[in-house]
């Protein structure tokens, strides 16, 4: 995306408040018009005000002055609240766009973009891009208008004189050209920074345990100074760029006040020019070095802005999970099968899933084990179309599962991870977690099914009880049985379980184990282990070893076998002795 089509994108969203966009421009035409008439002011005073045929009483001067500041104080706030008004409720689209697309856009997307790079885009680039409309803008047009005016009364005052003032206009155009190229690369660097330190706070934040146990202060307070630093000389040399074009400016500037003080002394000798002429000009000319000068410092702002819209749309545009499938009606009886599945990851050549012919009948346990990047998460990823196959096709009850849609699909399954997410929310808000019209009884019989009875009778306000971030008020067993919960309220036909009892005590396990086997009874479970002698009632086990299925059955038939799961089995039996 180009920085002019950024620019035509954020005008587009300006046109639902095109009302008071219109009034704000009205508003700087009218401060704009304030400034030729003070410098009016100058010559009627002069050449007739000290007179002896002054033809206006002196209370109209006062009058007049504080007429015209009165005028320009109400135009100027009028401008400043609608434009805070526009970008603010622009603030508030442009977010909810990237939010919900944020919602929308497939796993792989968070693989390729760091989060410290997401927060940055929504919080600062966000910031810049409406620091762009309510400052930049004002100046482009406010400022326009004002020299635009004086310019014209110059004309009508001294065309000669002004033809003088206009070559300013070149020079500095030329001067602000120069600067620009070297702005956009030091803004995008900046940009990268900005993300960098953003997830540099992000990764300290969400590991301070590890940062603590493991002595890393001093490590995570370098690596954030270095990163800091390295903000401030960019920021730096960005501020002495921008810098660069105002000493320039005034010196052009006094060179050409000074070159007409000397024309329109001449033109006094000659007659040519009043002292009324002269002070109204010299007035007008200072007037408009303040908007010559605002107009030359805007290129900086406006490449910040234009710089971060690049980013910001680049987010809303990305491209969003498949919309299209068929809804399923009633409840899926939950038979999966994977014909020839396999799966590839970008940016790695060897594949992660190969040649996946699996059948799962409806209400059977399956319990996938192997060896660390086996591709057992991987293969379940695939179920919820976290992840889409890159060879093959994934059947429920007989569809393809390319063909329904991916909110109909994820309505028939419930998961419970190892890497528990909760949300800063009560607990009875996590367990109903995505349920419109949450239902109280149903809340406490999940709480209870996963022992949560008492953990939530000790808590200050019960249900309502705010669990913290990721429910850091909670021990890690709570926090999982608290996971489990949730997915004993979905009720779903499919449960992906993966270690879904890894942070419990063993009385704990053995009570949620207890509930978790009553659950899956009449559904389709798929069960990731690493213990296996968690899983050693699963109906059928499933051995996977670099992305392929190498050994199938039950738990006795696989010992019988003496293959790659007896290998497993006996070699954890042999350290956990």
């Amino acid at each position: 995306m180009t920085l002019s089509s950024t620019f035509r994108r954020i005008l587009g969203l300006l046109k639902p408040h095109a009302g008071r966009m219109i009034i704000a421009l009205l508003a700087m035409i009218v401060t704009a018009a304030t400034e030729p008439a003070v410098a009016s002011m100058m010559k009627l005073l002069l050449d007739t005000g000290f007179s002896e045929t002054r033809d206006f009483s002196l209370w109209m001067v006062p009058l007049f002055v504080v007429g015209i500041f009165v005028v320009r104080g109400l135009s100027t706030f009028t401008t400043s609240y609608l434009m805070s008004s526009v970008s603010g409720a622009l603030m508030s689209t442009l977010r909810q766009q990237m939010f919900s697309r944020l919602l929308d856009v497939p796993l792989s997307y968070y693989r390729d973009n760091s989060t410290g790079k997401l927060i940055s885009a929504m919080m600062i680039e966000v910031n810049q891009i409406l620091d762009m409309i309510r400052n930049v803008m004002i100046v482009l047009i406010r400022d326009s208008l004002t020299v635009i005016g004086l310019l014209g009364y110059l004309f009508w005052l001294n065309w000669k004189l002004t033809l003088v003032t206009i070559t300013l206009g070149p020079v500095i155009a030329f001067v602000v050209r120069l600067t620009a190229k070297r702005l956009k690369r030091l803004i995008a660097e900046n940009q990268h920074m900005n993300a960098e330190i953003t997830q540099t706070i992000e990764e300290a934040m969400r590991a301070q345990q590890v940062i603590k146990i493991f002595g890393g202060q001093r490590y995570e307070a370098k690596r954030f100074g270095d990163r800091s630093e390295r903000l401030r000389r960019f920021l730096l040399k960005t501020a002495s760029t921008m810098a660069t074009t105002e000493p320039i400016t005034q010196f052009i500037n006094s060179f050409s006040v000074s070159v007409i003080i000397v024309i329109a002394l001449s033109q006094a000798g000659d007659g040519q020019m009043t002292v009324g002429d002269f002070a109204s000009f010299i007035t007008a000319m200072l007037m408009t070095l303040t908007p010559l000068k605002h107009l030359a410092g805007v290129n900086g702002p406006l490449q910040r802005g234009l710089a971060a819209g690049v980013t910001v749309f680049g987010i809303i545009d990305a491209v969003p999970e498949r919309e299209n499938g068929k809804v399923l009606r009633e409840r899926a009886s939950g038979r999966l099968e994977f014909e020839n599945v396999g799966f590839s990851y970008p940016d790695q050549r060897q594949a992660a899933l190969s040649d996946i012919q699996l059948s799962i009948a409806p209400g059977e346990t399956v319990a996938l084990v192997g060896m660390s990047g086996g591709g057992k998460s991987t293969l379940v990823n695939l179920v919820p179309e976290f992840y889409t196959p890159t060879v093959g096709r994934l059947l429920l009850d007989g569809q393809p599962i390319s063909e329904i849609a991916l909110s109909s699909l994820r309505a028939q399954m419930a998961m419970v991870s190892q890497n528990v997410i909760l949300f800063d929310d009560t607990v009875a808000a996590n367990i109903a977690y995505g349920d419109k019209q949450p239902d109280q009884q149903r809340i406490v019989a999940a709480a209870q099914a996963a022992c949560l009875e008492e953990v939530i009778a000790a808590l200050p306000e019960g249900y309502q009880t705010q669990i913290g971030d990721n429910g850091m008020r909670l021990s890690g067993g709570q926090r999982q049985r608290l996971a489990i919960a949730r997915a004993i309220y979905k009720n779903a036909p499919i449960l992906i379980l993966d270690e879904a009892t890894s942070a419990l005590d063993t009385e704990s396990e053995r009570a949620v184990q207890a509930a978790l086997d009553q659950l899956m009874k009449g559904r389709t479970t798929l069960v990731i282990a690493h213990r296996l002698s968690t899983i050693e009632h699963a109906d059928r086990i499933v051995v996977l070893q670099e992305g392929r299925i190498v050994e199938s059955g039950t738990h006795a038939a696989l010992l019988a076998r003496n293959g790659v799961y007896a290998h497993l089995y006996h070699l954890q039996f042999s350290r956990d002795a």
